[in-house]
């Protein structure tokens, strides 16, 4: 069965870094594609960013040049890191593998 577990979500300030962890179990971790969402209050969930298994990265345009996906075969978690944040960033971020999503995180950017 395959699992997946945001961790660190919380609260930072404008133009402060966070860093999220989606540890994944099971075994199909490495052959697929992994991406991060996001969804705001009252909004749709939204593409964040995304790798492929080769490591082929794509961003939304809102966050290219602040926000690295990046992913760890050997430990099974894909990472995002997430600079010079935002209020618009504000929002429950989730990973996807496949069909699976997880249970998200909560990402609050605020003074």
């Amino acid at each position: 069965q395959v699992q997946l577990v945001e961790s660190g979500g919380g609260l930072v300030q404008p133009g402060g870094s966070l860093r999220l962890s989606c540890a994944v179990s099971g075994s199909i971790f490495s052959i697929y594609a992994l991406g991060w969402y996001r969804q705001a209050p009252g909004k749709q969930r939204e593409l964040v960013a995304a790798i492929t298994n080769g490591g082929n990265t794509n961003y939304a345009d809102s966050v290219k040049g602040r926000f690295t996906i990046s992913r760890d075969n050997a430990k099974n978690t894909v990472y995002l890191q997430m600079n010079n944040l935002k209020p618009e960033d504000t929002a429950v971020y989730y990973c996807k593998l496949a069909n699976y999503w997880g249970k998200g995180t909560l990402v609050t950017v605020s003074s």
